[in-house]
C-alpha cells in the first residue's frame, strides 16, 4: 500500500488522498457534520429532546446527557427510568447493561486509531465518541489513512456527530413546546424507528435478525408484565434466546437465508 514510501488511500476508501497532516485529517472529520449519518442522528435527537422535556428534564440536563453519554439508547433508557421514578441504582444498572454493547466496538476500533506512539488522553476521548454511527464511519474511513492521521480524523468524526446530536436535542426540546401532541409523538417515534432500522442494516446473521424479531415481539409483553424493567427483561431474554438458537444452529454452517 505504500511502495513509494508514502501512504496511499485504500481502494474504495471514502477519505480523499489530499489529507497530509493531523490538522487536515481532523478538519476532514468535522465535515461529517454535513453528511447523511449526521442528518439521521440529528433527526433522532429531535425525538430525544422531546422525550427529555416530556420526562421533566430541563434543557441543560438534556444537552448534558447528549454531550456526555453520546449514545441515544443509553440516553433514552436513563430518561425513561427516571421519568418512571425508578431509583438511581436501577437506572444506572439499566444504562450499564445497555452500554456493554459498546465494549466490543471499542476493543476493535481503538487499536485502529493508535499511531506509532501512544496518546492516552486522545485515545480516551476517541473511546468516548464510540457509538454505532461513529464505529461504522471509523471502520469505513480509517483504513485508508496513514496510522498517524487516523486518531485526529476519528476525533473530528466524533466531534461532528456529537455536535449534531446536541443540536438535535436542543432543537427537539424547543420544538416540543406548543406543538400538537401528534407531532410530538412523531418526534418521539423517530428514536426507536432509527434504532430498529440501524440494527436491521447492520445485521449479518440469523442470530442478529432473530434477536431483533424476539425483541420486537417480547417488548410489548414485558411492558405490561414488568413495567419499569421491560427494556432490561426484553434485551436479556430476547438476546439470550437468539444467542442459544444461533449457537445450536452454527454447526450446520448454512447461510441464515437457506
Amino acid at each position: 500500500m505504500a511502495d513509494d514510501g508514502k501512504w496511499r488511500a485504500a481502494e474504495g476508501s471514502p477519505v480523499p488522498r489530499a489529507i497530509a497532516s493531523p490538522r487536515i485529517a481532523f478538519a476532514r472529520g468535522l465535515l461529517l457534520f454535513f453528511s447523511v449519518p449526521a442528518a439521521v442522528l440529528f433527526s433522532t435527537a429531535l425525538g430525544f429532546g422531546a422525550l427529555a422535556r416530556d420526562g421533566g428534564f430541563t434543557l441543560a440536563q438534556a444537552i448534558f446527557l447528549a454531550a456526555t453519554m453520546n449514545a441515544l439508547p443509553n440516553q433514552v433508557i436513563l430518561v425513561d427510568q427516571l421519568a418512571r421514578n425508578e431509583t438511581l441504582a436501577a437506572a444506572a444498572l439499566a444504562v450499564t447493561l445497555a452500554a456493554m454493547r459498546l465494549l466490543p466496538m471499542t476493543a476493535t476500533l481503538i487499536p485502529l486509531v493508535r499511531g506509532e506512539r501512544p496518546r492516552r488522553v486522545l485515545e480516551l476521548c476517541a473511546a468516548h465518541f464510540i457509538a454505532i454511527t461513529t464505529w461504522i464511519e471509523g471502520n469505513r474511513r480509517l483504513p485508508g489513512l496513514a496510522p498517524g492521521l487516523r486518531l485526529p480524523h476519528y476525533l473530528g468524526i466524533g466531534v461532528a456527530i456529537s455536535a449534531a446530536m446536541v443540536l438535535g436535542t436542543a432543537t427537539g426540546y424547543a420544538l416540543a413546546v406548543g406543538l400538537p401532541a401528534v407531532v410530538t409523538g412523531a418526534l418521539l417515534f423517530l428514536t426507536p424507528l432509527y434504532f430498529i432500522l440501524s440494527l436491521l442494516a447492520t445485521s449479518r446473521s440469523a442470530t442478529d435478525f432473530s434477536a431483533i424479531l424476539l425483541g420486537c415481539s417480547l417488548g410489548p409483553l414485558f411492558f405490561l408484565l414488568l413495567p419499569g424493567l421491560d427494556l432490561l427483561a426484553t434485551g436479556l431474554i430476547a438476546g439470550t434466546l437468539a444467542f442459544l438458537w444461533g449457537r445450536g444452529a452454527r454447526p450446520s454452517r448454512r447461510p441464515w437465508h437457506e
